[in-house]
């Protein structure tokens, strides 16, 4: 009832020592050795045949749905968050991962099925060679269910990879999300506004995606999020423009648009406008701060903040302005009020009192 070593690989018209096991491999010889383990007690040889082919099935079913659920733990909810299921779904496509899901439920909901079946023919078998006939049944199915979702298995571990790439962002804190276009300075505001310390250079393009600082906000942490620079181009984004207009609309408490009026990043300052002007049409409820940099290269009449994150001209009222947005709505109560006791409370946190000491029994 051992399941058989695999088979060495016929190239060239001779035999080869089989390849490294496929994902499936792995966990079927997992699973199987789990199952080759097992010692059961019994009065009798056939109750131990019968107790140790049950027992065979349990461990290499559960070992097997083991397994699957943990290849799926991070991608579901609520370890998976809306923002990260947007950005798998506008790089792997959309609805990929949910089949994927879909197909792994579905395969060990059948493992399990199988397994509960194969314990009551069990139960009816008679003599050593029908329980191995079972058990050997049941290996070969479990083999196929595997086999069918191992696609969908590489595809969640590369999706699993994709996210372990990127920075995760805490919902529970506020995030500033730093965009605009290519080569306008925003890494540069990002490691002056934060603790991140993105890639600087002159070249557009620079940030290919997003990066995480975080910064004081009174009693509140704030993550500071650098993204890849946004052309403007509707419906022809690449995948790092798609990520940077996914960070907007699905992650940002309020955005930091920067502009570079100067003319250095490339870009006339007019189709960075425009790009300013769609996402305040398509998001009316996000607060968007535009904010011209570069103000030791250039400046202009505008009703825009002007900052250098070179020479530090104008941080102090742009974090001004960023800390009146983001800082929270309800005003924080009076100290006094924040460390007075509730009267209930105080009572009920009261020692017991001590017992009466017992008198002591008069002489008869």
């Amino acid at each position: 009832m051992t399941p058989p070593a695999r088979p060495p690989v016929a190239r060239r018209g001779r035999l080869e020592p089989p390849g490294p096991p496929s994902a499936t491999q792995e966990i079927l010889e997992i699973a199987f050795h789990r199952a080759s383990l097992v010692n059961p007690h019994g009065h009798s040889k056939p109750e131990r045949d019968r107790r140790r082919a049950e027992l065979k099935i349990v461990r290499a079913g559960a070992t097997v749905g083991r397994h699957l659920r943990l290849e799926t733990r991070e991608l579901r909810p609520p370890a998976l968050g809306e923002f990260d299921r947007e950005l798998v779904d506008r790089a792997f496509g959309r609805g990929t991962l949910e089949r994927s899901l879909v197909r792994f439920r579905r395969a060990e909901e059948r493992i399990r099925r199988t397994s509960q079946e194969t314990e009551r023919a069990i139960g009816r078998a008679e003599g050593p060679e029908e329980l191995g006939d079972l058990v050997r049944q049941f290996y070969g199915r479990l083999a196929s269910f595997l086999r069918e979702v191992e696609p969908d298995l590489l595809k969640l571990r590369e999706i699993r990879g994709y996210l372990r790439e990127h920075p995760r962002l805490d919902p529970a804190e506020p995030r500033l999300v730093v965009a605009g276009f290519p080569n306008v300075g925003k890494s540069s505001l990002v490691a002056r506004l934060s603790s991140a310390r993105p890639k600087v250079a002159s070249y557009p393009f620079t940030t290919v995606a997003i990066a995480v600082g975080h910064a004081d906000l009174g009693f509140d942490r704030l993550q500071v999020v650098d993204t890849p620079g946004v052309l403007g181009r509707q419906g022809r984004t690449n995948p790092a423009e798609a990520e940077a207009e996914t960070t907007v609309s699905h992650a940002a408490t309020a955005v930091l648009f920067v502009l570079d009026p100067s003319g250095s990043c490339g870009y006339p300052v007019e189709e960075q406008e425009k790009l300013l002007e769609r996402w305040r049409e398509e998001f009316p409820k996000l607060p968007i701060v535009a904010v011209d940099t570069k103000s030791d290269l250039a400046r202009r009449t505008t009703d825009h903040l002007q900052v250098s994150a070179k020479t530090g001209d104008g941080l102090d009222a742009l974090w001004k302005e960023l800390t009146r947005l983001l800082r929270p709505r309800e005003p924080l109560p009076p100290i006094e009020e924040a460390t007075e006791e509730n009267p209930e409370e105080a009572e009920a946190e009261e020692e017991p009192p001590a017992r009466r000491p017992r008198r002591p029994r008069r002489a008869a």
